[in-house]
């Protein structure tokens, strides 16, 4: 028996095997291009494009901090998922590891938690990408073109995972090459060296020049941790994209080495550019976002109808990785006995066919609550899966608490990414966490979200400490003399 063995089957529940009469489990579609893209892009989502300009409203140029601190975050807890992740590639990623380390129940709950969250997910970027569409082509419905996007991407997963990895690489690929673009100009901008712009080129004086870097006060950098925060949530597909990869373990190694720079260039980057191309008071950047108004400033024509493909690009992107991650973390929970059993099941090529269609049919009933009851209950699903992001961020790093004494002991030799001065950055990053969380009860924009998620979440262990419990009552009563 390998280590990888080892570290799949010792110390956990068994996992369920995948029907072979439908195919042997999830196949190694993924090219190292597709897994480089995917991470680069992951964490670009099209919050970043459209959110930006409310963060930038409330917290001025220390946005950047709060910016800042959130991207730190998220490059400890990639750090910590790289770790378990390189020793044991896997589909469920997080919710294997929190099963085996924390308990069955742990890997439940985050693992549905998880599903809950990307479906929501479906229905917001699919209304979003029909609003831009409609917008295009009024003659068909914006109902239509939710439905054609959906399907379409549905179609795409179901085809191949390489057919999934080929649409995000381009998808990924337009949204990098944008942002690049973006930056590289604007900053001949600020400076003054872009010939024929329209923008003065005062260099880094918008910075101070509105009211100081604090306008709104240093207890805005917290308000601002709380609009940002969401927006990186994608950053951990890349580990349960690897299972499906030939070379797992280097492609989670890569990825992780390289978030920093990602993070540092795709969002500090681009929004510093926008802060020091405007006064951050400036009405444009509300009234038109924030890479709009940039593009305006320098004179670049229809700045909108570029920002709009390249936020569609986005939307699509997201789309097709909420996809695909929604199913794969079905597909774990139905091959470790925690879903219907047919969500395990494969077929020819490998995709999970139950677990795709399972996931979009959700996904198409809240693009229905989306358009029939808005205020109600979409707005109920949409809050009570606000903080999903920051429960699997507290989870990932309680279990690389335990998983890294579990590789240590049986493989570690597999131990190739480790997390930085372990565990003291665990239990600040598990700290940061906690805080933010309490800081959203205190806040009147968040309340509703940490509440609701709570709700949500206590649901869901609840169901998983019954099922534990009804499993192991035949167990008490044979050993019962």
């Amino acid at each position: 028996m390998t280590s990888q063995d080892t570290l799949s089957k010792e110390g956990g529940h068994p996992e369920e095997p995948v029907n072979p009469q439908d195919g042997d489990g999830l196949r190694a579609g993924l090219k190292n291009r597709h897994l480089s893209m995917i991470a680069i892009g992951g964490v670009i989502g099209a919050g970043l494009f459209v959110g930006s300009a409310s963060g930038i409203a409330a917290a001025g140029p220390a946005i950047l901090v709060s910016y800042a601190l959130v991207g730190t975050m998220v490059v400890l807890v990639m750090r910590m998922l790289g770790e378990m992740a390189a020793a044991q590639p896997s589909s469920g990623s997080f919710s294997e590891y929190a099963d085996r380390a924390l308990g069955r129940w742990a890997g439940f709950s985050i693992g549905w938690l998880y599903w809950f969250f990307w479906v929501v997910v479906l229905a917001v970027e699919a209304t979003a990408g029909a609003v831009i569409l409609e917008g295009w082509i009024p003659a068909v419905p914006q109902w239509a073109w939710a439905l054609i996007v959906m399907v379409v991407l549905t179609a795409t997963n179901l085809a191949s995972v390489g057919a999934y990895g080929e649409f995000e690489f381009w998808f990924a690929g337009i949204k990098v090459v944008a942002i690049g673009v973006f930056i590289a100009i604007g900053l001949l901008a600020v400076f003054g060296l872009l010939p024929g712009s329209d923008n003065p080129g005062s260099g880094l004086a918008h910075l101070t020049d509105s009211g100081g870097f604090f306008p709104e006060g240093y207890g805005a950098i917290l308000t601002g941790v709380l609009m940002v925060v969401f927006s990186f949530m994608g950053s951990e597909i890349v580990t349960l994209a690897a299972g499906e990869s030939a070379d797992p373990q280097r492609a989670v190694s890569k990825a992780t080495n390289s978030v920093i720079w990602r993070i540092a260039v795709f969002y500090l980057g681009s929004v510093f550019v926008v802060l020091t191309l405007l006064p951050w008071d400036d009405k444009s950047i509300t009234e038109d976002g924030s890479y709009v108004a940039a593009l305006d400033s320098i004179g670049i024509p229809h700045a909108g109808q570029i920002m709009n493909v390249i936020v569609l690009t986005a939307v699509l992107s997201c789309l097709n990785s909420g996809l695909y991650t929604a199913s794969r973390m079905a597909f774990s929970l139905g091959r470790r006995g925690d879903a219907p059993k047919s969500f395990a099941q494969t077929d020819g090529r490998g995709v999970p066919r139950a677990a795709i269609l399972a996931s979009v049919l959700f996904g198409f009933v809240a693009v229905f609550f989306n358009y029939r009851w808005p205020d109600t209950v979409f707005a109920f699903l949409l809050n009570s899966s606000g903080a999903v992001a920051l429960f699997v961020w507290l989870v990932i790093c309680a279990t690389q608490l335990r998983m890294r004494g579990i590789i240590l002991r049986e493989a570690p030799e597999r131990l190739v990414v480790r997390m930085w001065l372990f565990p003291w950055l665990t239990w600040a990053t598990i700290g940061m966490i906690a805080f933010v969380l309490v800081y959203m009860l205190f806040d009147d924009a968040g309340r509703d979200q940490v509440l609701l998620s709570l709700l949500v979440a206590g649901v869901v262990v609840g169901i998983a400490v019954t099922r534990e419990m009804l499993a192991r009552r035949p167990e008490t009563r044979r050993e019962t003399p």
